[in-house]
Order: C-alpha cells, then sequence, then structure tokens
C-alpha cells in the first residue's frame, strides 16, 4: 500500500512525511483492515511531526481522522463486517483494567495508545485496528464530510457533555473555529441557547448563520449569566473572563491540551460551587453518542479537500491557518450510496 510515513521530525515546511510503498497489512484475530477513503488533518499531527511531541515508534503513520469501508475482518470478529462503513479516532487501545477503564474514564487510562501516535494511523491506503475501537458510520454524510468528526466533533461532544448541560440553559462558547460549530449544532438539538464569545468578525457571521442565541466580542457586555462555559483557545486569561460570566454552579470546561498561565485572584469568581474542568482526550462512548447524533441531525461541517499526495502541502496550509474550517486528504474514491 502507499502510506505517508515519518521518521525523523522536522518543521513541516521541510516536508518530513515521505510518501513510500509499504506491505498491505492484515488484521489479527479481533481486528478489521478498513480501505481508506479519507482522512482529516489535525494540530496534533503537525505537534507529532515536528517534535513538539515525542516519536513514539519510527516509523509513523499519521493521521487519526479516518473514514472508509471494512474489506476484511479478523476470524473472531462479530461486530463489523465487509462493507461497513468505519472510522478510527485518537484512541486507539486501552489497558480495561486500570480503575479508569472499569468506571467509563478509559480516556485517563494510563496505558492508553493512541492513532498516529502509538500505533499507525489514517494517512495510507489501508488501516487495521481493533473492532472494538473502531467506530460504525452513519449514511446520511459522505466519508470525507465524516472526518472531521472522527476527532474535533467527538472532543467537541466531549466538552459538551462536560458541561452537564441540559434543556433551557444557557452555553457560552469562547473562541469559534469548527470544533465549536458541531457543539453549536449539537446543543441547538437539544434546545439550549448558545452564545458565542469571538473577536474574529467572518467567526460571528458564521456563528450567526449556524443559529448562535447571542454573538459578541469579548468587550461587549453578555445579556444573560450562562450555566456552563467552553474555551477553545489556548488563552488562560480567558478563564477569568468566562468565570465572570457564569452563574452559580455553572462549569467552565477547558477544551485546549496546552494553555498559557492561568490566574484567579478573586475567590468570588468560583464561590457558588462554579468549577473548572479540563478536557483529555475521548471515550468510546463519546464517540457512539455522537456519530449518531451527527447522522441523525445530518450535522454539517465545514472542510476543505487536499489530495492525498498533496498532504505534506495540507500539513504546512493548516500549520498558518490557510485553510477553510478542517484540512481533508482523499485517499480513494468515495462509491457509497448516502440517504437523506
Amino acid at each position: 500500500m502507499k502510506a505517508w510515513i515519518l521518521e525523523n521530525q522536522a518543521p513541516v515546511e521541510k516536508k518530513p512525511l515521505m510518501l513510500k510503498e509499504l506491505p498491505d497489512p492484515h488484521p489479527k484475530p479481533h481486528e478489521i483492515r478498513i480501505k481508506n477513503v479519507a482522512c482529516g488533518v489535525c494540530r496534533t499531527d503537525i505537534h507529532i511531526a515536528e517534535g513538539d511531541l515525542p516519536l513514539k515508534k519510527s516509523p509513523l503513520i499519521l493521521g487519526h481522522e479516518v473514514t472508509g469501508i471494512v474489506d476484511e475482518t479478523g476470524e473472531k470478529v462479530a461486530n463489523f463486517k465487509i462493507g461497513d462503513r468505519a472510522g478510527i479516532a485518537w484512541l486507539n487501545r486501552t489497558c480495561g483494567k486500570c480503575k479508569f477503564c472499569l468506571s467509563d474514564r478509559e480516556n485517563l487510562c494510563p496505558n492508553a495508545h493512541f492513532t498516529g501516535w502509538d500505533a499507525d494511523g489514517g494517512f495510507a491506503e489501508f488501516s487495521v485496528i481493533s473492532a472494538d475501537f473502531a467506530f460504525h458510520l452513519g449514511e446520511k454524510q459522505s466519508f470525507v464530510e465524516m472526518a472531521p468528526l472522527m476527532c474535533p466533533g467527538i472532543a467537541g461532544y466531549r466538552a459538551f457533555r462536560l458541561t452537564e448541560l441540559q434543556t433551557g440553559d444557557k452555553l457560552g462558547l469562547y473562541g469559534f473555529g469548527p470544533t465549536a460549530t458541531y457543539v453549536l449544532q449539537v446543543a441547538k438539538h437539544k434546545n439550549i441557547d448558545v452564545y458565542v464569545i469571538t473577536r474574529n468578525e467572518k467567526n460571528r457571521l458564521s456563528a450567526k448563520q449556524i443559529g448562535a442565541y447571542w454573538v459578541g466580542g469579548y468587550d461587549n457586555r453578555i445579556p444573560d449569566m450562562l450555566d456552563g462555559g467552553i474555551i477553545f483557545p489556548p488563552a488562560g486569561n480567558l478563564v477569568t473572563h468566562a468565570l465572570s460570566q457564569l452563574d452559580s454552579g455553572g462549569r467552565l470546561v477547558l477544551g485546549p491540551v496546552t494553555m498559557t498561565p492561568i490566574e484567579i485572584n478573586d475567590y468570588n469568581l468560583i464561590w457558588q460551587e462554579r468549577s473548572i474542568i479540563s478536557l483529555a482526550h475521548i471515550t468510546r462512548k463519546d464517540g457512539v453518542e455522537f456519530l449518531q447524533l451527527a447522522n441523525d441531525i445530518n450535522l454539517k461541517t465545514s472542510f476543505e479537500v487536499f489530495p492525498f499526495d498533496d498532504l505534506p502541502e495540507a500539513f504546512i496550509q493548516v500549520k498558518h491557518g490557510k485553510v477553510n474550517g478542517n484540512a481533508v486528504i482523499q485517499i480513494a474514491e468515495d462509491e457509497t450510496i448516502y440517504y437523506t
């Protein structure tokens, strides 16, 4: 098979990924093989390629927003069959035995493995994964449309779940990139009013078009106190700002993997049982629930498609913020018939 591999980390402008011909992988008894149709580009891919994250294996196939068709199954697989639409996300494997795995918190498993980091990912013609960690995909959206749902979509849904909001509550979204657009659509479906706070005028317009209840900047006075909030930019200074807009009992979710320093000098910002929680990876439950919901409401995604041979250029475009929505690599033709 053809695959883009990373052997030595370097700035993506130096194009450290190399296109090579590798032996076709085949599944073990509990695994499936997916013929990849599309794979989204995540900033984590760039962090690994450039050395911001350590290289755990070499050579490595990056990519953890994988969608395609099952074309081979291991002899002990019962939950997938050849021809099924399937996806692979960031969580690739867990131990299944630790206190986190046994308490519905497998995202915190200390022995977890991740797609495109510990295990080969989706920038290749085929991917192999345990059938227990693959996802069934719906039939209303194309593989290209669904690729971004496998990471920013599922992660955004987990952030939304962590707010613990209910119908009739008010949610604040701080920053409004692609992940926030998915959260907004889910929240609207659940009859939660969404307040979008962002500096970017283009993103404000997008939020209004998707159906935000209120849109403004960080200097605008918000008309209501919020029941929950999600911060997307890695800006620690936004934490006190968001807390000041939370009602009693509100919960603030920090979406980034890292943030600049956070300082809370006024205890009143967290008094009245306001709380802060960070987002760490995803669980399979998050993926199953979100992908079903995305299919049910025909969730809309924003993306720009790049040919398989243009992956290195796509990395550069993503790094410099020149992609409209999510970058998606099209690996093979999509011949599926979709149902609306």
